[in-house]
């Protein structure tokens, strides 16, 4: 189905009407099981309904609704496809904002507010493609699973997981997903502009480090004092520096781009590569070694009692095949007086930058910019992806946008006055229709 002017100005028209009536839906998550997808699973349904398409909600505790959709393809032969976007988002602090979070303004060229980046610009896509299709009475040639999932923003506890461990019939016979954080543009410093596929994403290591030690009154000498041995295992995992991993995700990145740059490639002195990617440069850093940065600190109730115990939370993040090495490390860094409890536990992922479906995620963001270069990225953090990776569905982030060289794209992920350029969204809805026609 190729786009003629006045679908393509349908298109272009209905993804930013989605994409801000979406961000009026507070869907916030707070995460430890406080959130409230309903009201955005609602409309999400209602919309499909609009043009004929039926939907289905999985509720795995009361307002946690996940929303599923079939499009049938004509050929029965061929595997499905799962395009998932997610519902929720974090919380937003409307008094650091210079918008209102949940408004959904145009401003700049922009829409602004919560969502508008992680991912209600792509829900608003995958709406916006579907929706034109149904009125046109276009099928695609393989089935399309789509799917709107609630809680990734708490690790899918109960959006994705639960789905996939709760109902893996509703992804039977598909073979490959897509979803949120690639096939957006990178300016490099050098003036070309690549488009990153996330084909490759760390694990999540969530761990409480709980110290123990023996209580007293604050006014004595204590050498047994938890939270000593606690601030003392905190600062040796916090400052720790993890030795460097070149994944082969990583390697194929900066090989690519030290032929666009004509800087060479040293596994030793990778600064010169990471200083091309600019703003992202800190996020690609971020996944040549395992990390565990403490985030979280609980210890005692009264000035002047030394508590029995003190407790903190690391965020850790394996690389593919570096799992072992971080619970191993900490356990060693933190001492004999700390234990170490893994919260949440989830795999990294990687899978190949080739084959039909990345042939057509090229072919799609050519068939919008011509200059552009499709790579391959890791992701520092995760997706949903995870989930149907354990049903043996091979996972990419594709969510296209073209943007301007200057605008800081990952500082806007769970930031203040987030916000999606009006003309990124544009291409984006073509992109992936243009994708998905292929596919």
């Amino acid at each position: 189905m190729k786009l003629n002017d006045a679908q393509r100005q349908e298109l272009e028209n209905d993804v930013v009407t989605l994409c801000q009536e979406l961000i009026r839906i507070p869907s916030v998550n707070f995460g430890e099981g406080k959130g409230d997808e309903k009201a955005a699973a609602e409309y999400v349904a209602a919309k499909l309904a609009e043009v004929g398409i039926a939907s289905k909600f999985y509720e795995s505790a009361p307002n946690r609704v996940s929303v599923v959709a079939r499009i049938e393809g004509t050929d029965q032969s061929r595997p499905g496809l799962v395009i998932n976007g997610h519902l929720d988002v974090v919380p937003a602090n409307a008094a650091d904002w210079s918008v209102d979070p949940f408004s959904g303004l145009i401003k700049d060229g922009c829409i602004w507010g919560r969502g508008a980046v992680d991912m209600k610009n792509m829900d608003a896509m995958m709406l916006a493609v579907f929706r034109l299709w149904a009125r046109y009475g276009y099928k695609p040639s393989r089935t399309m699973v789509v799917v709107f999932f609630a809680d990734e923003e708490a690790g899918g506890i109960y959006g994705s997981r639960w789905m996939a461990e709760n109902h893996p019939e509703v992804f039977a016979g598909c073979s490959e997903t897509i979803s949120e954080v690639g096939g957006f543009s990178l300016t490099l410093n050098s003036g070309k502009r690549v488009y990153v596929i996330e084909t490759s994403q760390k694990g999540i290591e969530w761990m409480k480090l709980t110290a123990t030690g023996v209580a007293s009154h604050g006014s004595v000498i204590n050498d047994k004092n938890a939270v000593t041995r606690l601030a003392d295992a905190v600062a040796k995992v916090g400052n720790y520096k993890w030795p460097q991993r070149i994944t082969k995700t990583n390697e194929l990145f900066f090989k690519k781009i030290s032929e666009l740059t004509g800087k060479s490639y040293d596994p030793n002195n990778l600064q010169p590569l990471l200083d091309e990617v600019g703003s992202m440069s800190k996020m690609i850093g971020a996944t040549l070694t395992n990390t565990a940065n403490p985030s979280m600190l609980e210890a005692g109730y009264k000035a002047n009692v030394v508590p029995q115990s003190a407790s903190a939370v690391v965020d850790g993040r394996t690389l593919p095949g570096y799992e072992a090495e971080l619970l191993d490390t900490v356990k060693k860094l933190v001492g004999e007086h700390v234990t170490v409890e893994s919260l949440v536990s989830d795999i990294p992922l990687e899978v190949e930058f080739g084959g039909p479906l990345v042939d057509a995620m090229m072919d799609a963001i050519k068939s919008e910019d011509p200059e552009g270069i499709p790579i391959p990225y890791l992701l520092s953090g995760g997706t949903d992806n995870k989930a149907l990776a354990k049903l043996g569905i091979l996972g990419y982030g594709f969510s296209p946008l073209k943007l301007p060289a200057d605008l800081d794209f990952i500082g806007l992920f769970h930031g203040i006055d987030e916000r999606v350029p009006i003309d990124s969204l544009h291409f984006g809805a073509r992109t992936l229709h243009h994708f998905l026609v292929n596919a």
